[in-house]
């Protein structure tokens, strides 16, 4: 088990090239199975989740080629339809493949996924997707997917689950007739995968809305993308430096309309940046306050759908509050178990009231000290990092290969903008 070592109260600054988009980048993978032909990715992220991807890629007979971060695909000798249950317990995106290996194989083998424990993550989506698209589904110690040449249907979500989204998308790219998808999710990284599977020769329309019609092809073709830059490791590399009293420039930091949705919540944690561009700047900022909302009210930084503010921004948000003048509430809708980890923060110090398991009040600044820490979840471990580099003296932070699942290198990334940082495995 890995842990990081961090002595605080360095500032965090420099200038910070994203990686592409986790998110995105993992259904990408899985989208590979859909042609015989070669999908060629760039800027891929080297993070644990695409590696356990890759490893379960491989396993049923995908060839896969790496070259820095440009990531050949190809299907041409898939030889099985049943994945690996040791691997499919390692990430929640295993379920990923039940879509486009039923749609072009006829049938999918998909063992229980794993990712983090953040409260119930159901799929009951994904099925009724598949059941829609005439896919018949069998459950005992596996999810057993077995179907024809699966056709069209008009379909509406109870949930605007992006896995669900992204895993009936790619099986409708090959269904027969034009299929509707009602209630869809519409994230960034749901349109960067749509836009790889119009590249591939899909028929996507409604790419950006939560009203997506697919218009089922013969087949699919093999393509060359680069995966968009990641927003949640953009915003958390803001908040490092923020919280630490750094200044950070980002070179293509991403699209404008995704930076603005962000921009919306950091300015109420009294967060400036400029922006040129896809360039962004954040200059140092040492006497932020959080700014109320109408009527001088505390103001509440809640989570939601997109374009609400993103889940995964929520834990370094959390962090960022500790650090700044005023008082917020932060309301957490979507997972029942993401706020657990500000015990760990409590115990540093923090200036925390926890109302209920969805939602806490932060009153800052607050010195916040050095302890031992551990990772609940990926989001949750990048938070404790911050808070870390923030503190007085020394944290060791155990658990640390689960925030590998998320962020490339990040003690080395941490390290070159001037945090104290090392691993010991």
């Amino acid at each position: 088990m890995a842990k990081f070592i961090i002595n605080g109260g360095k500032p965090i600054g420099g200038t910070f090239h994203p990686r592409g988009n986790k998110n995105a980048v993992l259904p990408m993978l899985a989208s590979c199975v859909l042609t015989d032909q070669p999908i060629i990715l760039h800027n891929v992220p080297l993070i644990n989740d695409v590696k356990v991807m890759l490893q379960l890629l491989e396993s049923i007979g995908v060839d896969v080629t790496l070259d820095d971060h440009t990531l050949t695909l190809c299907a041409k000798g898939l030889h099985t339809t049943e994945l690996c249950p040791e691997l499919c317990a390692k990430v929640r995106t295993s379920i990923l493949l039940a879509g486009p290996l039923t749609a072009r194989h006829g049938s999918a083998t998909i063992y229980p996924p794993g990712g983090d424990v953040i409260g119930r993550r159901r799929l009951d989506t994904h099925f009724y997707g598949l059941r829609s698209l005439g896919a018949e589904i069998a459950i005992d110690q596996a999810y057993r997917f077995k179907a024809g040449p699966l056709t069209c249907w008009k379909m509406v979500f109870d949930e605007a689950s992006v896995t669900a989204t992204e895993n009936i998308l790619m099986a409708a790219t090959l269904a027969e007739g034009a299929s509707t998808i009602y209630n869809a999710a519409c994230e960034p990284h749901v349109q960067d995968l749509a836009h790889l599977l119009n590249a591939m020769g899909a028929d996507i329309s409604g790419i950006g809305t939560n009203n997506l019609t697919i218009r089922g092809v013969e087949n699919l073709h093999g393509a060359e993308y680069t995966v968009q830059p990641d927003y949640i490791e953009v915003g958390s590399y803001i908040a490092a430096s923020v919280a630490t009293g750094g200044q950070l420039a980002i070179p293509n930091a991403g699209d404008p309309l995704t930076l603005q949705v962000m921009q919306r919540t950091f300015a109420k944690l009294g967060v400036e940046w400029t922006r040129d561009g896809r360039d962004l700047f954040v200059p140092q900022q040492t006497q932020r306050r959080i700014r109320p909302d109408e009527g001088n009210a505390t103001p509440k930084i809640e989570d939601g759908i997109w374009p609400a503010f993103p889940s995964d921004l929520m834990s370094v948000c959390i962090v960022l509050a500790t650090q700044t003048h005023g008082t917020a509430l932060f309301f957490e809708k979507m997972f029942e178990s993401r706020m657990y980890f500000v015990d760990h923060l409590l115990g540093m110090g923090a200036n925390i009231i926890p109302c209920d398991p969805h939602r806490v009040v932060v009153v800052g600044p607050t010195q916040l000290r050095g302890g031992m820490l551990s990772s609940p979840d990926i989001r949750a471990g990048m938070a404790l990092l911050i808070a870390a580099c923030c503190a007085e003296g020394q944290s060791i932070i155990k658990n640390a290969q689960v925030i590998d699942r998320g962020y490339e290198a990040i003690e080395d990334r941490l390290a070159a903008l001037g945090a104290d940082i090392v691993r010991e495995d």
